[in-house]
């Protein structure tokens, strides 16, 4: 595999994206868009490395019971069906890139954002958002996802935070399990155009990078103050995606 430098750059991205409940698809995407990989593969790739990254995440959630399946099946019930749509849609690869860079622009503002940690109870039941709402909000990013190939966590976390859906981290929980769900439903749709022109070395030695990567970031989620870590991956994304721009308009 060429480029042995990208290992080492997908095993930091799993670190930090992982330590506070992300999955990382849209920097793996930026990463290897930069690296003019082919473009099939560089989708399939984000989405596998996606999951890896988010499995541990989700498991730690549902273990500490920080999971509400009611409401977030309210979110994914929709969206994982547009995940596919959105996977499976042809478009060009010039309108993929433009796609790709404005949707990091985007995440990184929202991510930039700042909301509050705290969130009483009183506050949530005046927010609560309807079951069409929900599926709305969640078809939305979720067809975005498919569409570009990341889980759609960066975009659904803050918009819930500002919404004050509910605790962040119930929220965080939340954003894990959506980007699970949406990632393994963009997996079979990238898997019903399969591309033979794919280096399976590559994608399984950046798989294991993330592995490493995600593991360690989403057990130390606690020890970390979470706004620098958003401020930080608000900086990260908003760089790949002006260099994605740059490139490929």
């Amino acid at each position: 595999m060429g480029h042995w430098e990208i290992f080492l750059f997908f095993l930091i991205i799993a670190f930090v994206y992982s330590s506070v409940g992300f999955g990382g698809g849209s920097s793996y995407l930026a990463v290897l868009a930069m690296y003019a990989l082919p473009y099939q593969e560089i989708r399939l790739t984000a989405l596998i490395c996606n999951v890896i990254v988010v499995v541990g995440g989700v498991y730690i959630y549902i273990k500490n019971k920080q999971v509400d399946w009611k409401k977030v099946l309210s979110i994914t019930l929709v969206s994982v069906p547009m995940a596919y749509l959105g996977a499976i849609l042809k478009i060009s690869q010039e309108t993929f890139f433009l796609i790709l860079g404005i949707t990091l622009i985007i995440a990184a503002i929202l991510l930039w954002v700042k909301t509050d940690a705290k969130v009483n109870e009183e506050t949530l039941q005046n927010s609560r958002t309807s079951l069409l709402g929900n599926s709305f909000l969640g078809g939305g990013i979720g067809f975005l996802s498919g569409l570009v190939g990341i889980g759609g966590g960066i975009f659904l976390s803050p918009l819930l935070n500002l919404m004050k859906w509910d605790t962040p981290r119930k929220i965080a929980a939340t954003s894990s399990v959506f980007i699970l769900a949406n990632s393994l439903s963009g997996i079979v749709g990238q898997l019903s155009k399969l591309s033979v022109d794919m280096d399976y070395f590559r994608i399984l030695s950046l798989c294991l990078a993330v592995l490493i990567g995600g593991q360690i970031g989403s057990r130390m989620s606690l020890k970390w103050n979470p706004l620098i870590i958003k401020r930080m991956t608000a900086i990260l994304v908003l760089v790949a995606g002006i260099n994605v721009l740059i490139k490929y308009w």
